[in-house]
């Protein structure tokens, strides 16, 4: 029966019933066990009947629904909409699920707060409640709102976030009374492991260069070997010289003239050389004339297009096309 499916046998249901590219885009945000188990049950799944995949999908929807009407007004709203459209014991057993999933997830409503509205409302708190909020948001998030603080505060609090461990559930349940979300009784039971340095690469991969040398030359002064660990971790636009000449050029398919013109009006004359090294003569003499033609620029314009085609960079090594070697165990054998 459909209804006595486990939990990890309506999951593999599921990426079968998406299709390869939709699961593909699941996949990519799950952990490796996760994967490896996922994995494992997909390879097992035998023919799956129609019924089967109807309810496993249909199931999967009216959880989404319910959580969009939880992020909406609450549990209880949640409640009161699904009793009406499914029945009081349907609704009992999808707010269940779901209230089990956000025990696991302090900062449930701040994770939902814009950055804006979030930076204004913590810009006066102590690094360590920043950093320790940071470590709750989405990188994005969390990228903009290290970016909004001062540059006194940005190297500070990115420290506390890569150095950060584990958490009680005491400290985030007073965190959150200061920030009158009124979600303690959403914080976990045990300790919360939060930080560390890939949570800061993250954001700092996420965030705009002018705040990633702000941070980066205050850790080296204070923190040699944090900054190197760091460092080894991100990417930024300057480390195209560590790319091999082939990854260079799938770059270059990928990214504008325009982008590749500003970004390289602001980098040094390594970045330049390698860049042009993989071009057609011809097309190398058009970028030069082009980037003589644009004359003066804002800096701002420079980061912005640098970002950009860092971010390419990025797209390319978590697709698997290119590989960036870091050093240490990262480094690459041909």
């Amino acid at each position: 029966m459909a209804q006595e499916l486990t939990g990890i046998q309506k999951a593999a249901i599921l990426m079968i019933a998406l299709g390869s590219e939709r699961s593909a885009e699941v996949v990519r945000h799950l952990g490796d066990g996760e994967i490896e188990q996922l994995t494992l049950e997909m390879a097992n799944v035998g023919k799956v009947s129609p019924e089967q995949r109807d309810f496993v999908v249909e199931e999967f929807h009216q959880m989404c629904i319910a959580s969009d009407y939880i992020s909406q007004g609450g549990i209880e709203y949640a409640r009161e909409v699904l009793e009406r459209a499914l029945g009081e014991s349907r609704a009992f057993e999808i707010i269940s699920r779901l209230s089990t999933s956000l025990k696991m997830r302090p900062f449930d409503l701040v994770r939902r707060t814009d950055p804006k509205q979030l930076f204004s409302f913590i810009q006066g708190e102590h690094p360590q409640t920043i950093a320790l909020i940071m470590t709750h948001l989405p990188v994005d998030k969390a990228a903009t709102l290290l970016s909004s603080l001062s540059h006194d505060k940005q190297a500070d609090v990115a420290k506390r976030v890569a150095t950060m461990g584990r958490t009680s559930p005491e400290v985030l349940k007073e965190i959150e009374k200061v920030l009158e979300r009124k979600i303690s009784s959403l914080a976990p039971t045990d300790y919360t492991t939060s930080g560390g340095i890939q949570s800061i690469v993250d954001v700092l991969n996420r965030t705009d260069p002018g705040t990633v040398k702000v941070v980066m030359d205050t850790l080296e002064m204070e923190d040699p070997d944090l900054a190197e660990q760091i460092k080894r971790q991100m990417f930024i636009f300057e480390d195209i010289v560590i790319l091999d000449d082939r990854g260079i050029q799938l770059i270059l398919r990928e990214v504008e003239t325009k982008d590749l013109g500003l970004a390289l009006k602001g980098s040094n004359p390594e970045v330049a050389q390698k860049i042009q090294s993989n071009m057609s003569s011809r097309a190398g003499q058009m970028l030069k004339d082009d980037m003589e033609f644009m004359g003066p620029v804002r800096l701002r314009d420079v980061e912005e297009a640098q970002q950009r085609i860092v971010k390419v960079i990025r797209k390319l090594e978590e697709s698997g096309a290119i590989v960036i070697s870091r050093g240490g165990s990262d480094e690459i054998i041909y």
